[in-house]
């Protein structure tokens, strides 16, 4: 194995968790119910397909845009500036990819500026050799686009690859990839599906670690 793909919302930071918080205080403000439903929905794909979702989900004079703005603002002022939550065992597990001489790329559906933006802040972007945003790909995940962007710009096969997931979308992108996929579930536990299709499924990036370690899939790795 030569590379480990990351996806950041819910793997890297706890930013699945403080959205979907930053819905549900919308929605109590303007008495909108389903929320939480409707953004289960919306876990790993991108802003134009959340989009879609979420008017499929109440319909098409649900004024999201505006919902959608209000929830953006609360969540930058709550994570700005460092604030928001790193996954444990994430240092730990970025470091001894690094140690290993291991190619990582962050593939996630937010933006690129944003996505470096919040690693930057976080103190992690020089972990990553690539960074690829769900604005540089037309289809989003559970579409493959963006983990083969990813593969190729490390120079590196999807079969050569793990892909470290927490959603059920990002999981399906991974494996129509060619990728090996690890779920460490966040707010969307696995279900037969995604268990199928799952190298390997773990409860934490502590336990991530210790399984590549353990199985050592990059003995040959680095220089």
């Amino acid at each position: 194995m030569e590379a480990v793909v990351f996806d950041m919302d819910g793997v890297i930071f706890d930013s699945e968790r403080l959205y979907m918080q930053c819905w549900q205080t919308v929605a109590e403000k303007y008495g909108i119910t389903g929320i939480e439903e409707a953004c289960y929905k919306c876990l790993g794909i991108n802003a134009a397909l959340t989009r879609q979702t979420m008017l499929e989900h109440f319909g098409s004079g649900f004024p999201y845009d505006e919902y959608a703005k209000e929830v953006s603002a609360l969540f930058h002022k709550r994570a700005e500036g460092g604030k928001l939550a790193k996954k444990p065992g994430v240092e730990e597990l970025l470091g001894y990819l690094k140690e290993k001489g291991v190619k990582t790329a962050l593939a996630s559906s937010t933006r690129k500026a944003v996505v470096v933006k919040e690693l930057e802040e976080g103190g992690l972007l020089s972990y990553f050799d690539e960074i690829v945003g769900g604005d540089m790909v037309s289809r989003s995940k559970p579409e493959p686009d963006i983990f083969l962007k990813a593969c190729e710009n490390l120079g590196v096969a999807p079969g050569n690859a793990f892909a470290v997931e927490d959603s059920h979308n990002g999981i399906r992108a991974a494996y129509r990839a060619g990728m090996k996929p690890v779920m460490v579930p966040d707010l969307a536990a696995p279900v037969e599906e995604i268990e199928k299709i799952s190298h390997v499924i773990l409860p934490s990036l502590h336990e991530v670690k210790a399984y590549f370690e353990k199985e050592d899939f990059f003995a040959r790795s680095g220089t």
